[in-house]
């Protein structure tokens, strides 16, 4: 989808069922007042983790032990980081040499230049691509990670050639969730990705399902190298088995609150937004999810009151966007309405972009129980 520029900020509706009795901190803010603008060298600069996996390395990856591909992960990924380095140090620290005087080209690096985490929603994925890109030796400013749709912004934001002079200087591209449901934008990045490969630049990437390819819930290694192409032999399948670590042993996703409780615990914590959840869909749909990031940028917790099942496609896609957002960002969200299990409707489920909406729903109800302590 194209950007939309709003002509205008709208304004926060007056706040229903304010606390009456002291039992506030600041109003909360509005996401629908928010219609934030992203410079191109912001977009630049935040290409790193995402601050849930800051803090993630191999060594807090937790493999379930009935799943011995998940341990076998850790090694394979391990032994990629350090072979990175080497191949980048070989073809001229991972920069090319345009104006060489020497007519002897560097050796190219042997075996394949990327790796794709291939498994369903849940098993870790994100955390083990994060881990690599912390466990590759690089300066931080030589390492990029994003998710498909920040680098498609990335290209808009640019231009084409402008992003593969940024990008072809790095050691390391980590594309979580390379999304396969556009042909246009898969040609742009797979074109991307093999000028960056050239310029011996290292790749690993997770993916998810193409419309129609319901299966496990997960997107099948063969599917993937098969439409990226030409990059297939640069790929080195890697399977990762297993159930979404978000449910294991953990009690089922709690029942949504009442209107008045969730506006008095906005009200109560710092730092927290309150929006009517509809009137948040369609504020959504004015926004370019590439700025929704930067419309989460200091909310502490998001408080939404009359959650409903999404109408249509194109606003339940969004939401995924806004979803992952929170998610990365740890921003618990307290709700009353529908439970998040509800949101999206069977033909939803059983469609094209089923493996998004079983991560929104399973990263949704994640924050959901992170956000029991907002109420006393």
């Amino acid at each position: 989808m194209s950007p939309s520029q709003p002509s205008s900020s709208p304004q926060p509706s007056p706040i229903a069922g304010t606390p009456a009795n002291g039992d506030t901190a600041a109003a909360p803010a509005a996401l629908t007042a928010r219609a934030p603008q992203v410079p191109a060298d912001r977009l630049v600069a935040e290409m790193v983790p995402p601050p849930r996996f800051q803090g993630a390395r191999f060594d807090t990856y937790i493999p379930d032990p009935n799943q011995a591909s998940q341990a076998e992960a850790v090694r394979t990924l391990s032994a990629f980081a350090a072979s990175i380095e080497c191949g980048a140090t070989a073809i001229g620290g991972g920069r090319r040499r345009w104006f060489s005087r020497s007519p002897k080209k560097p050796a190219a690096p042997q075996g394949p230049r990327g790796v794709y985490l291939d498994g369903g929603y849940g098993v870790g994925k994100t955390h083990l691509l994060a881990s690599l890109w912390h466990a590759t030796t690089a300066a931080p400013e030589l390492k990029a990670f994003g998710t498909f749709v920040e680098l498609t912004n990335l290209v808009g934001a640019l231009g084409f050639q402008q992003t593969i002079r940024t990008l072809s200087g790095h050691r390391l591209l980590c594309i979580d969730e390379f999304e396969l449901d556009d042909p246009g934008d898969t040609v742009l990045v797979s074109t991307l990705l093999g000028k960056l490969v050239d310029a011996g630049v290292a790749l690993a990437a997770t993916s998810n399902t193409l419309p129609g390819k319901l299966g496990e819930g997960r997107f099948a290694a063969a599917d993937f190298l098969r439409e990226i192409q030409g990059l297939s032999a640069h790929f080195r399948p890697l399977r990762i088995d297993g159930e979404d670590y978000r449910h294991r042993g953990l009690p089922e996703a709690p029942a949504p609150y009442d209107d008045e409780t969730v506006t008095r615990a906005a009200h109560r914590t710092p730092g927290a937004s309150l929006d009517d959840f509809p009137a948040l869909l369609e504020h959504l749909s004015k926004v370019h999810p590439s700025r929704y990031g930067a419309m989460c940028d200091g909310i502490t917790a998001v408080c939404l009151t009359d959650v409903q099942a999404v109408p249509d496609q194109s606003t339940a896609l969004r939401l995924v966007v806004l979803a992952d957002r929170l998610y990365d960002r740890e921003v618990p969200v307290l709700a009353s309405g529908k439970p998040f299990d509800e949101l999206f409707s069977d033909e939803m489920l059983r469609g094209g972009y089923r493996k998004k909406y079983f991560r929104a729903i399973s990263r949704l109800t994640a924050l959901a129980r992170d956000a029991g302590t907002l109420v006393p």
